[in-house]
């Protein structure tokens, strides 16, 4: 099949001899890890739990980083990953651009999550009642002059994050800041994470990262949700 590990495969990605690719490849089989599929070799469950398992034990932010290296690579802009913690954004690990950025993004920091585009997609994961707890609890305040602060209004935001997977937030949070968020889901598609790209409204725009960056940002944000 089309992901099935081959001898000449294996022994291409560990560069090592075919000979020795094949015999460990018929060890691994041996042991219940891998099944033989004509010529190539497909995982078991029972490797499939080993994989799972080891992955519960790196850390989010470590796990995370090269898909936000990688991100920020193709798409030349900041990107960052939050958990929801206490009503804020959390930014847990982040890829920075080399030139100068705003200061009001950076690792370690708690953002109000109705102005941020992380914090709505990661509200957006919460029940509708939970929402309502977060709105009857929080203080809404404009951090400028654009902040959305209309509680329905940022509700509906909210929803719409939801259904179409994805968020924004234009100036809101830091005047000439414009950021897109998309969410990192577990193994039963429970958002835990929100990955997010942010720039200078000069060079970029929220139809331009719609269009542009989008595809990119949410492929990158699958790889990461495929390894919780």
């Amino acid at each position: 099949t089309r992901s099935a590990v081959t001898v000449s495969s294996a022994a291409e990605a560990t560069s090592i001899s075919r000979a020795s690719a094949r015999r460990c490849l018929i060890t691994l089989t041996e042991l219940g890890y891998l099944t033989k599929v004509g010529t190539g070799f497909l995982p078991t469950p029972r490797m499939l739990r080993l994989g799972q398992s080891y992955a519960a034990t790196i850390p989010l932010p470590q796990l995370a980083q090269p898909h936000l290296d990688a991100a920020r690579e193709e798409l030349a802009e900041s990107v960052s990953l939050s958990i929801l913690e206490e009503g804020f954004s959390v930014f847990v690990a982040r890829a920075e651009v080399d030139r100068l950025v705003s200061t009001v993004v950076r690792l370690g920091s708690r953002l109000p999550a109705y102005a941020t585009a992380t914090g709505r997609v990661l509200l957006s994961g919460l029940s509708d009642d939970d929402i309502q707890r977060y709105f009857e609890g929080v203080e809404v305040q404009s951090l400028t002059d654009k902040t959305i602060t209309d509680i329905g209004k940022l509700q509906k935001i909210i929803r719409t994050a939801r259904q179409e997977r994805v968020a924004y937030t234009d100036e809101e949070l830091a005047l000439g800041m414009v950021s897109m968020a998309v969410p990192v889901t577990d193994s039963q598609d429970r958002i835990v994470a929100a990955m997010s790209v942010s720039g200078a409204s000069v060079r970029v725009s929220i139809k331009m990262m719609k269009a542009e960056m989008l595809p990119a940002l949410r492929r990158y944000a699958d790889d990461l949700s495929r390894s919780l």
